[in-house]
């Protein structure tokens, strides 16, 4: 039956994402992980993101879960929120969240934000055609020989 109102909207495709109960489920009957990614954006600049927020559940393995917690900039070594929350103290908005089933190797944690989504991505199993590969992204450095000049290093100030 075809739904004649132009008003309503398209049917949602399905994405294999869950619930953040039956994520819960999941992680704890699998003993695995699912994940949740929310960008972040300059208040200045809404076009793309500058960041992102990254929810992990994981397994305990005492039969409960935690989350995981990354927050940072894109193309940035530091983060500016790593922590790791007990299951009661989950907020209540993380609760709106849609997750995705992955599993994690803990050494991902130290990674840039943009490659750890990568990583979660990628072992969730789900595609993500438009998503760039920037963990084997060509590194670009500078030659042996080019010499910055100290005022540049050392930041001196111009008089």
């Amino acid at each position: 039956m075809t739904d004649n109102n132009p008003d309503s909207d398209p049917p949602i495709p399905e994405d294999n994402r869950l619930s953040f109960d039956e994520a819960v489920q999941y992680v704890v009957e699998s003993n695995a992980a699912a994940f949740a990614v929310h960008p972040v954006f300059e208040e200045e600049d809404d076009a793309s993101p500058s960041g992102a927020r990254v929810f992990v559940l994981a397994a305990d393995g005492t039969g409960g879960h935690f989350m995981r917690f990354l927050a940072g900039r894109f193309f940035s070594g530091a983060y500016a929120a790593d922590d790791v929350i007990a299951a009661g103290e989950i907020p209540e908005r993380v609760r709106e969240l849609r997750f995705l089933p992955t599993h994690f190797e803990e050494d991902w944690f130290s990674d840039q934000i943009q490659i750890l989504i990568g990583k979660l991505m990628s072992a969730s199993g789900s595609a993500a055609p438009h998503m760039p590969d920037y963990q084997n992204a060509p590194q670009k450095h500078a030659a042996a020989e080019v010499v910055f000049p100290m005022t540049f290093v050392s930041g001196a100030k111009k008089r």
